[in-house]
């Protein structure tokens, strides 16, 4: 289940065994991002990612939430390497246009056993998309944790 009071708010946080700056690299390297970035059973058919303050992000997944392809982009906010990365998200919708656009605020804080990589997504337009989220990025954590390890889930 997510955390937080708000039910159009996703929080979400793990600790992997490896330092804030592999992760954030994970993040925001292509080579990287395209070995973990999706649900498990998710294939990144196609992607752009222009890591830089205002640049452009899109993927387009595979296998995941049913048939077909399923494409999500987004401009990038803050980039402050180890500590912080924030991006809009919103789904295509069937024809072509963006749909509810929503912020993904990320912080990688070193803790004893690794990093706590938290991440808060908002404004959902209700907690069903909120829940669907939330099971997407907990799939996607997985893979993410396959890399480097893990020591907990918060």
């Amino acid at each position: 289940m997510p955390t937080g009071t708000d039910e159009r708010v996703l929080t979400l946080a793990r600790t992997i065994s490896a330092s804030p700056e592999k992760l954030f690299d994970a993040w925001t390297k292509p080579a990287l991002i395209l070995q973990w970035w999706g649900p498990e059973e998710a294939i990144v058919a196609e992607h752009v990612f222009d890591v830089r303050v205002g640049g452009g992000w899109r993927t387009a997944l595979e296998g995941s939430m049913g048939s077909g392809r399923n494409i999500c982009s987004g401009t990038y906010t803050v980039i402050d390497r180890p500590h912080r990365l924030a991006f809009t998200w919103a789904w295509q919708q069937p024809d072509g246009t963006r749909g509810h656009e929503t912020v993904v605020d990320v912080t990688f804080e070193k803790v004893e056993r690794g990093t706590l990589v938290r991440v808060v997504q908002k404004t959902f337009q209700n907690a069903e998309q909120r829940d669907m989220h939330n099971w997407g990025w907990n799939s996607t954590f997985n893979k993410l944790e396959k890399l480097f390890g893990t020591q907990e889930s918060e």
